[in-house]
């Protein structure tokens, strides 16, 4: 997914995907990645690999959408010299490359018919021949397969093989867009951010009260891509120490509105998160002033940071950290009985790493 290396989240939508990967990677049944376009399908298909007992292995990768109908047979299964015209050696395809490992097919939604029948006798039986060719090949590869489209639907209009949707979809993870992932917005943001300020060299110190609620309020058709590319874009327009909402190009009428209701439960979670976010990005992962920010001690927030899983996304207070360093309006505070009472603070350093996905135990 372009310059995105990392999958972080804290919401509950992204931790049961985390829960999947972990369960789903070991094992060698084939996995069938969904989500809308940009929620980070092959990053997801990267991590099953990584923990997987092929992770020493090749990961090939190949979007069936973006080869060309006349091409996309020969460079899957290979082809012999004299196949075709211009085939003047022999070549092998991306499923032997991914001998010993993983192959990715991006997009399996668009295979051709007579290409799906080839890849269904692949999953049953390990065993293809190249085009041209009158060998019998066996490979050794697992199969990862994703798509944006409802495959069920194209088995209705007879586009998709209905037998090769349940071979790759035994194991079936779905991710979530990002409109739906809360406080992940945010943290994202700041992941994204410090990457960029790196890559361009720039001293963006972080975003502005404005930036923070239109990243909040943004409904964020394009998902993950889209928010990576839009803070890459604002990183170099910045004229400024921080990102402002016209660095982002996102007008007001492209922001959402919050209609749908949230149990009583899961909105006060998603109220105190969203806070906790917003306050450690404004003052660049300074814990004191988040806690006074907050109107709580600093053992209350540390336990809050460690109950809502987001201790490890404080930035550190480096040149390139996240945040204003302008107090910020009061957003809110949490509740007074939880102030009162808290655990003492730990004596790790505040400012953890950010998480990668590929380091989830």
């Amino acid at each position: 997914m372009e310059t995105v290396n990392e999958m972080v989240g804290a919401s509950p939508a992204i931790c049961a995907v985390f829960d999947l990967v972990r369960k789903m990677a070991t094992t060698e049944m084939p996995v069938l990645i969904t989500g809308e376009t940009g929620t980070g399908k092959e990053l997801t298909a990267q991590a099953l690999h990584e923990r997987s007992l092929r992770k020493h292995g090749p990961f090939v990768p190949i979007n069936c959408g973006a080869i060309p109908e006349t091409l996309l047979e020969s460079e899957l299964f290979g082809h012999e010299r004299g196949a075709f015209t211009g085939a003047v050696q022999q070549k092998k395809g991306k499923l032997e490359a991914a001998a010993g490992g993983t192959l990715f097919l991006d997009e399996v939604g668009d295979l051709l018919p007579t290409l799906q029948v080839k890849l269904l006798r692949f999953l049953q039986e390990g065993t293809f021949e190249r085009v041209g060719g009158q060998e019998t090949l066996h490979v050794d590869a697992r199969v990862l397969a994703a798509t944006n489209v409802d495959l069920k639907t194209a088995i209705d209009k007879n586009l998709f093989r209905e037998d090769l949707y349940y071979r790759l979809g035994v194991l079936r993870i779905h991710l979530p867009p990002l409109r739906d992932r809360g406080e992940d917005t945010l943290l994202m943001a700041m992941v994204f951010l410090k990457q960029a300020a790196m890559t361009y060299r720039k001293s963006i110190q972080g975003y502005t009260a404005q930036a923070v609620d239109v990243l909040r309020t943004y409904s964020w058709p394009g998902n993950v891509r889209e928010l990576s590319n839009r803070i890459r874009r604002a990183v170099i327009m910045a004229e400024g120490m921080e990102i402002t909402p016209q660095d982002l190009d996102l007008a007001s009428e492209d922001l959402q509105t919050m209609d749908s209701l949230d149990s009583l439960r899961a909105a006060h979670r998603r109220i105190e998160t969203e806070l906790l976010v917003k306050a450690i990005s404004l003052h660049r992962g300074n814990l004191t002033r988040v806690a006074k920010d907050l109107e709580v001690s600093r053992s209350t927030l540390y336990r809050k940071l460690r109950a809502f899983g987001l201790k490890k996304f404080v930035p550190a207070a480096t040149p390139h950290s996240l945040g204003s360093r302008t107090k910020s309006k009061k957003p809110a505070t949490l509740s007074a009985q939880e102030s009162r009472h808290g655990e003492s603070p730990e004596s790790a350093p505040v400012g953890a790493p950010l998480e990668p996905i590929h380091q989830l135990s």
